[in-house]
């Protein structure tokens, strides 16, 4: 069997016949803290790959450019082979997790217009939040990257925002990951987009239904990804 590409906390990457397309598998594992808690949950393999390609359907069709071709099994998927910029770009709608330790400010409290913000994917520095200077110090992004990462960002944050809303769930924050495609570097929005990468709080009660359940203790991840995936249908 193919040795895979590249192995992460959550998935693997495979080459394909075509150098152009990968093969993107989902494991049936959860961390948190930077890998310091793991865990193996059968079944979160299958929901990630699920709603993942969801989501990158809904935000294709509302005009945005990204690397998911087709769901090819329970737990696979094809991408577009891109150049990931080694950034994190965080969308925050409402204040909790690290900003609720930063500003001091209440869980809950709603930020409009939404703040963006820029990670340094580095797990030996922690994955440090950066600002615009320093990204370009470091050469992880040109400033024209920056601004259409940015202006991509906020655009799928209003759809999935307005998807959610109408299943009764709040969009609360979300990580994106961007890629330079083809030989003009177009960004386009690759990664995942997933309840391992969002959070999604329900509007009413706001109970988490995301990784902060596996991350804080609450419950059964595998029931809160059940519960996202029957509520937004598709």
């Amino acid at each position: 069997m193919r040795a895979p590409l590249y192995e992460g906390k959550a998935k693997r990457l495979f080459e394909t016949e075509d150098p152009n397309v990968l093969r993107v598998e989902y494991k049936d594992e959860a961390t948190a803290f930077n890998g310091e808690k793991h865990d193996v949950m059968e079944g979160k393999a299958k929901l990630n790959n699920e709603l993942s390609a969801l989501f990158f359907r809904e935000i294709e069709e509302s005009g945005i450019p990204v690397h998911f071709q087709e769901k090819i099994s329970e737990t696979e998927q094809l991408v577009t082979k891109t150049e990931i910029i080694p950034l994190e770009v965080v969308v925050r709608n409402r204040v909790t997790g690290s900003l609720e330790k930063r500003t001091g400010l209440e869980e809950g409290t709603i930020i409009n217009p939404a703040i963006v913000e820029f990670y340094y994917k580095d797990d030996a520095l922690g994955d440090p939040l950066l600002n615009e200077d320093h990204i370009r110090l470091l050469g992880a992004a040109t400033t024209e990257e920056l601004v259409e990462m940015k202006r991509l960002a906020l655009l799928v944050n209003n759809v999935l925002t307005s998807h959610l809303e109408a299943a009764g769930l709040l969009l609360i924050d979300f990580k994106l990951e961007f890629g330079r495609l083809g030989n003009d570097g177009e960004v386009i929005v690759a990664d995942e987009i997933s309840p391992d990468t969002c959070r999604f709080w329900d509007a009413q009660t706001h109970e988490k239904l995301d990784k902060d359940v596996y991350r804080l203790g609450t419950g059964k991840l595998q029931d809160a990804y059940e519960q996202v995936r029957a509520r937004i249908g598709g």
